[in-house]
């Protein structure tokens, strides 16, 4: 299943909520927990998603052996078998106090042992996922790095969108109907007035300019569209780079998108991160939009930390990740 389903010339006359004109179509969001206050803050949008769209959730945690060990400080192998055992009935007893705090949403929970990814793909390919929401800590050290090897398995080999919420993001801000601290998720609402979309030109850039132009069209979202030169030394001797920047743009937005709002689009000089967090921050987005590289296109024995991570952990905004 994928995320855009519908065609985006969708017409301003249409009733927002039509199956018919609908540029979107979600109907299961998987929403990977592991219980902390990071993701209890991506819980409100996941909620939020499921109804705009009258999806269901499904909520799943899973129990890692590397997880565990971080956890106690590390046991010895005997142990493993009873520290699994309390650890699977305290995630039981939280996930169903989760599921309480979803009424009128329907969802389905989980708790598995094993690889996070392999046991998230098995959820994924069983139930049809949509769109996979999710936490970041943006830790340092050792935290980073075992966070970092789950994000990159869930960002390189979901075949669907991800949407992430770092730890920089106000999710009661950005969500106004949900007040700090509130457990009642009841009247959680979704609202997109900007939207930044950044890319590379990668291979999926063209699938995940679809996904923010449909965004746009379902919301009546502004877009922003933003590609950055961070090698620009020799662009005072050629300007042809950067006029070929601009076309290539241009081309991403689909021929016939019907939008309230004339894309704008811009062309950065510097980082990447640095100007697309800046851009963000100045327009105020409610959402990033991202490309993402496989698995394949990145290489097999090392995934670096790479522009996408270092949005998640600074973005003020959740960043929605698309792969070709």
């Amino acid at each position: 299943m994928a995320l855009i389903e519908a065609n985006v010339e969708t017409t301003k006359s249409s009733a927002p909520d039509s199956p018919k004109s609908s540029a979107l179509r979600v109907k299961n969001v998987l929403f990977a927990t592991d219980f902390s206050a990071t993701s209890e803050g991506a819980l409100p949008y996941a909620v939020a998603i499921c109804r705009r769209f009258g999806a269901t959730l499904h909520a799943a945690h899973v129990l890692s052996d590397a997880s565990l060990l971080l956890m106690t400080g590390g046991v010895d192998y005997v142990s493993m078998g009873t520290l699994y055992e309390d650890a699977h009935t305290d995630a039981r007893e939280k996930i169903e106090q989760l599921a309480l705090r979803l009424e009128g949403i329907p969802h389905r929970s989980y708790v598995r042992h094993g690889q996070v990814w392999k046991n998230l793909a098995e959820i994924i390919a069983a139930n049809e996922i949509d769109l996979i929401v999710l936490g970041t800590h943006g830790r340092t050290g050792v935290g980073k790095l075992l966070l970092g090897s789950v994000a990159e398995d869930i960002l390189r080999h979901a075949p669907c969108p991800v949407l992430t919420i770092g730890p920089k993001v106000l999710g009661h801000a950005k969500l106004p109907a949900l007040r700090a601290g509130a457990q009642d998720l009841g009247a959680v609402d979704l609202d997109l007035k900007e939207i930044v979309f950044a890319t590379d030109f990668a291979k999926s850039a063209v699938r995940a300019a679809k996904t923010a132009v449909a965004l746009c069209a379902q919301f009546g979202a502004q877009l922003t569209m933003i590609h950055v030169i961070e090698d620009y030394a020799e662009l005072a001797a050629d300007t042809a780079p950067i006029e070929e920047s601009v076309r290539r743009l241009r081309e991403l937005i689909p021929p016939g998108a019907s939008l309230e709002h004339a894309p704008e689009t811009l062309l950065e000089f510097g980082s990447a991160t640095e100007c697309i967090l800046r851009i963000a921050s100045q327009r105020e987005a409610d959402m990033i939009v991202l490309g993402a590289r496989t698995a394949a296109e990145v290489g097999t024995t090392h995934l670096p930390w790479s522009t996408a991570h270092v949005l998640l952990a600074h973005a003020a905004c959740p960043v929605l990740t698309v792969r070709a």
